[in-house]
C-alpha cells in the first residue's frame, strides 16, 4: 500500500510495517486517519528500538522487546512531552503491530502484550443543555446571507442533534438519501455501517433546504451544498455553529460535535438503553458510550447542589 512505507526504518522493519498496515485497511476496514496515527506511533518506536539496541532489527527480535526496552521507550516519549492518553494510543498501536509480528515470526511476545499503559482521566463529553440545543437549532442560521443557506445549516444541525450523526456523516448524504426515508443506514468510522432511525423534524429540515437549494440535487452528488455548488466544506458548519454560540452566550463547548453529545446525553437522561445508544452512535466498545454516564451522573449532582438545602 503505497504511502505506508518508511524511508528511515531498516528496510526489513519498514516493509513489516507496511503489510501490517495494509493488512489493517484491506481486512478491518481502519479508517485512514487510523492508519496514519497507527503508523506514526509505531515506526517512531521502532526507531527507538533500533537506536537503543544499537542496530537493525527483524520482526522476531522485536517482538521479543524486553519490559527495561519498553520502559526506556515509554520514558522517552514522556520526555518530549507526549501526553498519558497519547502514550496510552501509542501503546495500543505498538501491541498490535507486535502481535502481528510473533504470529508471523513464531515469537512470544507477552512481556510487550502485557504491557500496561499509563492511567489518565477520560475527558468527558460536553453536551449542551436541551434549551441550549434547541437554542443553536433556531439561531444557526439566523445570519445567514441567503434563505436556502440558513435552511442547509439549520438541517445539517438538526441531523447532528436529532441522529446523533457525525457532521462527516450528515455531509456524506447524497442526493439519493432524499426525502429521508424512516431509517438512514450510515457508514461511519472505519467503513462501519448502522441504521439510525429518522425523526420527523430531521426529515422536515432536510426537505425545507432542499425545497430552497437553488441547485440540482443528482442522486449520485452531495445533497448539501456551498455557495457555489460544491460539497460543503465543514468548516462552514463549525462557524455558523460558533457566531450562533457567541448571540445565545454558549461556552466554546458548543460545537457541531456538541450535538452528537447532546443527542446521546439527553436520550441517556430520558431512560434511554446504553446498548441501543452505543448502536446508534456507531460506537466499537461500550465503554466509549458508557462516558455519557458520567455525564448524566455530574448533571444530577450539580442540580442536587443546587437544589437540596442541605447541600
Amino acid at each position: 500500500m503505497a504511502g505506508l512505507s518508511d524511508p528511515f526504518l531498516p528496510p526489513a522493519l519498514g516493509a513489516a510495517l507496511a503489510q501490517w498496515l495494509s493488512q489493517l485497511a484491506a481486512l478491518e476496514g481502519a479508517a485512514a486517519n487510523t492508519i496514519e496515527a497507527y503508523r506514526r506511533d509505531v515506526a517512531r518506536y521502532l526507531k527507538f528500538l533500533v537506536a537503543h539496541r544499537g542496530g537493525a532489527e527483524g520482526i522476531a527480535s522485536v517482538a521479543r522487546a524486553s519490559q527495561s526496552d519498553l520502559r526506556a521507550w515509554m520514558a522517552e516519549e514522556r520526555g518530549r512531552g507526549l501526553s498519558a492518553r497519547s502514550l496510552a494510543r501509542a501503546l495500543s498501536a505498538v501491541k498490535g503491530f507486535t502481535a502481528w509480528a510473533a504470529d508471523r515470526s513464531g515469537t512470544d511476545a507477552a512481556t510487550v502484550l502485557s504491557a500496561r499503559a499509563p492511567k489518565f482521566r477520560r475527558k468527558l463529553p460536553r453536551p449542551l443543555s436541551e434549551e441550549g440545543a434547541g437554542a443553536i437549532l433556531t439561531e444557526i442560521g439566523a445570519d445567514a446571507r441567503e434563505d436556502w443557506i440558513a435552511a442547509r445549516d439549520t438541517a445539517i444541525a438538526t441531523l447532528l442533534y436529532g441522529l446523533g450523526l457525525r457532521i462527516s456523516e450528515a455531509l456524506a448524504l447524497t442526493g439519493a438519501d432524499h426525502p429521508l426515508p424512516g431509517v438512514l443506514r450510515i457508514t461511519g468510522k472505519g467503513g462501519k455501517t448502522r441504521i439510525v432511525p429518522v425523526i420527523p423534524a430531521a426529515a422536515q429540515a432536510v426537505a425545507d433546504y432542499v425545497a430552497r437549494c437553488p441547485f440540482e440535487l443528482a442522486p449520485n452528488a452531495p445533497l448539501f451544498r456551498g455557495a457555489r455548488g460544491g460539497a460543503v466544506n465543514p468548516r462552514l458548519i463549525q462557524a455558523a455553529m460558533e457566531r450562533a454560540r457567541l448571540r445565545l452566550g454558549l461556552p466554546a463547548t458548543a460545537t457541531p460535535h456538541a450535538l452528537r453529545h447532546s443527542f446521546a446525553t439527553h436520550l441517556l437522561s430520558a431512560g434511554g438503553d446504553l446498548r441501543a445508544i452505543q448502536e446508534l452512535l456507531g460506537h466499537a466498545s461500550l465503554s466509549t458510550t458508557q462516558a455519557y454516564t458520567a455525564v448524566d451522573a455530574a448533571r444530577l449532582m450539580e442540580v442536587y447542589e443546587k437544589a437540596h438545602p442541605r447541600a
